[in-house]
């Protein structure tokens, strides 16, 4: 669906009176295509800390170009900056003194990731420089503008093997719509530091098994169609009713399927048996099936309130645990929920909805510690993202939930469904136990 005023900012009238009545002027954002280099350009490279040095070489290794010093007219697709060696509050001002020169020199759609060391694995003033990096990213995420996004990874010590598969995310078209995150890698203690291997790069999910719940549809469809992208063989669940788009889609990626409804008695068991007789198991778990029965709370009935807490959480949760009681999920697997920004900002009408996801956040955080053989769990928290299900809602309504964010626009489904893709890749087994929002950074909510 196309965004229209979107498509009436970039006329010549439009242009005018956005320019005239300070107007938002959303940027069409770069997306990635199967096939194309991770970065289209030059990404310079900064900081002092214990990453400084390997970065040039770590960025090689994803075929991505950088520099520590940009040529004179030179611009920059890209900027990392690593902040570990800050330990005072002082030192802040290497952070004004790397950035401010070259902010005019980047390209549109660029892509600026800060590097820093976990607040909570630190003490006295260096805990102090560290937690003020959070709100440096998300003030700049919400200035820089020109479809760019600006992002905070807090790495362990030890962790920085785990870095390759977040930096490719995070500097690529594939996080078009995620800005104003934090991701932290490697920060759970007890665990493993060993990396899951990933023989080629454009497919890191070749010879796995990906199981999607509400996979016919919407935003469950485009993640079976990256993860099938990225090599994986998919397993689509969904009820009954949709079995034919579910058949037809999963037919289309060369997958296979499981009609049932997840709330019901047996469907965790019967989702396990599946997966075990049919593929020996599975290497990817994502919580993606979800409902809503919005009515504010004076007005809901038992009925509404129930099967969103069924359908969005308690069944994820009982899906989990069977599968983990019976060792289904493999070494280096991914359990991936999808949660919401109504889980976090709340939304008027969608107290159970947004009980559901916040129970969901809840969910990664009651398995991350606890997880064996290198499996992870994280969250999705999607923002407005324009659907069948969108479209349908009140223009006005749907306007401003479009614009209220720093990118003046809706996201995509292929905007969730390449989040949880990074989730899913085994070289991002040190990320564990976060919740990332793909809302172009909206203006409410953490």
């Amino acid at each position: 669906m196309s965004d229209r005023y979107q498509e009436f900012t970039a006329s010549p009238i439009g242009k005018v009176l956005v320019k005239n009545l300070g107007l938002p002027s959303p940027t069409r954002l770069e997306r990635y295509t199967a096939g194309d280099p991770l970065v289209t350009g030059t990404v310079l490279v900064g900081g002092r800390g214990r990453l400084a040095e390997s970065l040039p070489g770590l960025l090689d290794t994803l075929g991505v170009a950088s520099t520590v010093q940009l040529e004179d007219g030179a611009k920059a697709k890209g900027l990392v900056f690593d902040a570990t060696g800050l330990s005072t509050p002082a030192e802040l001002n290497a952070l004004r003194d790397f950035f401010t020169p070259v902010l005019r020199r980047l390209e549109g759609c660029a892509r600026v990731v800060v590097i820093g060391t976990p607040p909570e694995k630190t003490k006295g003033s260096e805990r102090i420089a560290q937690r003020a990096l959070e709100g440096f990213t998300r003030s700049l995420g919400k200035e820089i503008g020109k479809g760019s996004t600006v992002q905070l990874v807090y790495v362990a010590d030890g962790a920085e093997g785990g870095l390759a598969s977040t930096l490719g995310f995070l500097l690529s078209p594939k996080s078009a719509y995620v800005s104003g995150q934090v991701v932290r890698i490697g920060c759970h203690t007890g665990r493993s530091k060993k990396v899951g291997a990933v023989a080629d790069l454009t497919r890191p999910l070749a010879g796995k098994v990906a199981l999607v719940t509400g996979a016919s549809r919407g935003i469950g469809e485009q993640i079976a169609r990256v993860l099938h992208r990225d090599g994986a063989t998919v397993v689509g669940v969904d009820v009954p009713q949709l079995a034919s788009d579910l058949q037809s889609l999963m037919k289309e990626l060369d997958g296979d399927w499981l009609t049932l409804d997840i709330t019901a008695k047996d469907a965790p068991q019967r989702i396990a048996h599946h997966l075990k007789e049919k593929h020996g198991g599975v290497d990817v778990v994502v919580h993606n099936a979800g409902i809503t029965r919005d009515k504010k709370l004076a007005n809901m009935d038992e009925g509404r309130w129930d099967s969103v807490i069924a359908v969005n959480l308690t069944a994820p949760e009982a899906i989990t645990r069977e599968l983990l009681d019976q060792g289904v999920v493999n070494e280096f697997g991914s359990i991936i929920g999808v949660a919401s920004i109504a889980g976090i900002a709340g939304n008027v009408g969608q107290t159970n909805y947004a009980a559901s996801k916040a129970g969901v956040i809840g969910f990664v955080d009651a398995f991350a510690d606890d997880l064996k053989d290198g499996i992870t769990i994280n969250a999705v928290a999607p923002g407005f993202i324009v659907t069948a299900m969108t479209a349908a809602v009140p223009f006005a309504t749907r306007e401003v939930g479009q614009r209220l964010n720093a990118m003046s626009q809706g996201g995509l489904p292929v905007d969730v469904a390449e989040t949880v893709a990074w989730y899913a890749d085994p070289a991002s087994s040190l990320v564990n136990g976060n919740v990332v929002r793909v809302c172009g950074q909206m203006m409410l909510g953490a």
